[in-house]
């Protein structure tokens, strides 16, 4: 397998794949084994990826250790489409659901939630310019809400949740996007966890979700057909063409992380990976965190330097170094690391030695 000329992708999303899927896509590309057309052109009503799609949900099972009682649904739009199906789903027009505000995404689904019903802001950590988590006794909950909203992880912001809310008994929703499968996930504490797949599972073009039973039965029959959840349950994801080449390759990521040793295996790596970055970010000073310690995201490592001139300075000189798409959110500024699964170790050992270089000479 060569990597010549492949650089370090620190984009925050479509993210950087394992070596290995890629190198298994393009050599099946034009003809997947015993087919004899490429998964570009496969039709999704086919036996061959019939079975392509039930080994990736199997495999999303044994992962995440899903319970009975929970359906995997395979969807498009991304997250920002769930936005919107959530509470057109869950959120009777009469009724209210909390949602804990923890950066720009959350604002967004926020609003949409809003379009359909009843919206409550639990917590929210913008007078503190979304730099922390809410701890537990801060969030405000209705008990009689319809639902629980929060987002995992905040990619702009660079913060991540280190526990699930514990609501009782009302339904957990989780937009989990930026951080799935990047270590055990308890899916009983949840009622509907969603993700988009391009961070995390594979290209752009599908979303991840996972609903228990008992919530289908909220879905008014007057919403239209292919915003219900019990639309895509009853036809296994293919009541219309599903992004198949982006299930292809999610499975060939799933089966990446089986071998692996699953999602306790890459909970080491994550966490290793983000106590380098973090590590060398607080060492002197001459960096500084954007996330406050406790809240910060293993995923998506924001920092600042002293001036934005000598940002602007890092950022060209990083590209020039073959460490690409460092340059913060244009709503933030100052830096930004996304570190998902697949990103190498090699690639976090690179930046610090890069920082540290860059430290000497300009600090």
């Amino acid at each position: 397998m060569t990597t010549t000329n492949r650089i370090y992708n620190f984009s925050a999303g479509p993210a950087v794949l394992p070596l290995e899927v890629l190198a298994e896509a393009r050599e099946n590309l034009l003809s997947l084994p015993g087919v004899g057309m490429s998964i570009l052109e496969i039709s999704h009503r086919s036996k061959p990826f019939d079975e392509i799609i039930q080994a990736a949900e199997s495999d999303i099972r044994r992962l995440a250790g899903i319970p009975e009682g929970y359906h995997v649904l395979f969807l498009q739009g991304g997250a920002s489409l769930q936005f919107s199906m959530v509470p057109m789903n869950l959120l009777p027009q009469d009724g209210s659901a909390d949602y804990i505000v923890t950066g720009s995404w959350s604002q967004k689904a926020v609003k949409e939630a809003r379009r359909v019903g009843g919206v409550k802001v639990a917590a929210t950590t913008e007078k503190d310019d979304f730099n922390r988590i809410p701890a537990q006794q801060e969030l405000s909950l209705d008990p009689e809400a319809a639902y629980v909203h929060y987002t995992t992880n905040n990619t702009i912001f660079g913060t991540e949740f280190a526990y699930v809310p514990q609501v009782g008994t009302v339904p957990l929703v989780a937009d989990a996007s930026s951080d799935i499968f990047s270590g055990p996930l308890d899916v009983s504490k949840f009622a509907l966890v969603y993700a988009g797949a391009q961070k995390n599972l594979a290209p752009a073009g599908m979303t991840l979700v996972i609903i228990r039973d008992d919530m289908l039965k909220r879905t008014p029959a007057s919403l239209p057909t292919m915003l219900q959840y019990t639309t895509h349950v009853e036809n296994t994801s293919l009541y219309n063409t599903p992004p198949v080449f982006t299930i292809y390759v999610m499975g060939l990521v799933l089966k990446w992380l089986v071998k692996l040793g699953g999602l306790e295996a890459i909970d080491r790596v994550n966490t290793r990976k983000a106590d380098k970055l973090y590590g060398e970010i607080d060492r002197t000073g001459f960096y500084r965190a954007h996330a406050q310690p406790g809240s910060r995201s293993r995923m998506n490592i924001t920092f600042r330097l002293p001036s934005e001139e000598l940002e602007k300075t890092f950022a060209r000189e990083a590209t020039a170094a073959g460490l690409d798409g460092l340059k913060g959110h244009r709503s933030v500024g100052g830096m930004r690391a996304s570190v998902y699964n697949a990103f190498p170790e090699a690639g976090v050992d690179a930046l610090v030695q890069f920082m540290q270089e860059f430290e000497r000479t300009r600090g």
